[in-house]
């Protein structure tokens, strides 16, 4: 069973057949918490444990689908070039709410840890917690995190952020387009923008830009708070 799972082939068949598989889940369903995301990722933590097929051997063997994520970040540009009107007359308030956004996205983890006296390597780890999963990973070995506990704390981010996201945006009664897309984007990454994107097509289209300039933010930020507080 170990050598099977071991194989390149077998591994991105079964990592693609548990996504469309969870996915038909989530449509027939239409739970929330059965997003296909997190239902993949359990199936295929129980396949691994059971298998015993370490990490190391299933990331060398998924690397394909690792390599797509760069490209599929790329490929957001679309939806909101769809949309650019919308971001050409707000794009002053965009790039306001996103850099606060950005602050608080760090400040909420990393100001915290940094108060209870987490070491660095801890800090570095959490604080690229709102972006997406390649950004955040590079974040993170730049300066001296954890990529692989990075990457789980932005997976459970963004799955909580897209569970929970559009409930909190109707109790506050936030009604703008522009603003749930920007707030999914920024907050939950490419989860929230799955999202997002069954909300809307404005809401999908913000939220993917929202992704591309939290990254972009995050990775200026970060630089400097590590300056001042190291």
């Amino acid at each position: 069973m170990h050598e099977i799972l071991s194989n390149e082939i077998v591994i991105l068949a079964l990592v693609i057949g548990s996504y469309l598989a969870a996915v038909k889940i989530y449509k027939k369903t239409g739970i929330a918490v059965l997003h296909p995301v997190p239902l993949c990722i359990g199936f295929l933590i129980f396949i691994l444990s059971i298998s015993h097929v370490d990490y190391a051997s299933f990331k060398k063997s998924s690397k394909m689908i690792d390599f797509m994520l760069g490209p599929a970040v790329v490929a957001l540009g679309l939806i909101l070039y769809e949309q650019f009107e919308h971001v050409k007359k707000n794009y002053k308030s965009i790039l306001a709410s996103l850099f606060a956004g950005s602050l608080s996205g760090i400040l909420s983890v990393g100001a915290i840890a940094y108060l209870f006296g987490a070491d660095k390597i801890l800090i570095a780890s959490l604080a690229p917690k709102s972006v997406t999963t390649p950004i955040a990973i590079g974040i993170s070995e730049r300066f001296g995190g954890l990529p692989g506990l990075t990457a789980v704390i932005v997976v459970l981010v963004g799955v909580f952020g897209g569970i929970i996201g559009p409930f909190v945006l109707r109790k506050l009664g936030v009604e703008s387009e522009i603003a749930k897309g920007l707030a999914m984007g920024a907050s939950a990454h490419g989860l929230g923008m799955t999202r997002a994107i069954e909300i809307g097509a404005i809401e999908g289209a913000l939220s993917g830009l929202a992704i591309v300039l939290t990254g972009l933010m995050t990775a200026i930020i970060i630089p400097l708070l590590n300056l001042i507080f190291y």
